[in-house]
């Protein structure tokens, strides 16, 4: 079977969840996972995955990201590194640094920090 490629763009919903930190829950340490992972909730620390991050309407997350794709919509104080690609939608509220191959920031975003555009075949985030 051939690898499908991940569209440049999806809405978060479309996602198929493997694990949650729901509304209401927090977490403070280090997270590794595989597969799509939704936060809901609060967590503070540092996120590992060769996978997809999805931080939801709502959620508070600070603190070291290292993915394959993050998508946000809640308030994220961070430094992230993706290999593949940032969303940011809206009312999501984004502070820290980002280095990418592609990033996509809807209106009414709250953007405070920088951005890098790497080329994604050139530079493996996990040195």
């Amino acid at each position: 079977m051939l690898p499908t490629k991940t569209p440049l763009s999806m809405p978060a919903s479309l996602s198929a969840v493997t694990g949650v930190l729901d509304a209401g829950s927090e977490f403070d340490g280090k997270l590794t996972f595989q597969g799509t992972l939704r936060i809901g909730g609060s967590f503070k620390g540092q996120i590992f995955t060769p996978d997809t991050l999805i931080i939801g309407e709502g959620a508070k997350v600070s603190g070291e990201i290292d993915a394959g794709i993050v998508i946000i919509s809640g308030e994220v104080h961070a430094n992230i590194k993706a290999r593949h690609r940032v969303e940011i939608h809206s009312p999501a509220v984004f502070r820290g640094s980002i280095v990418t191959p592609s990033l996509q920031v809807d209106e009414g975003v709250i953007f405070e920090g920088s951005s890098k555009m790497i080329n994604s075949a050139s530079a493996p985030l996990n040195q």
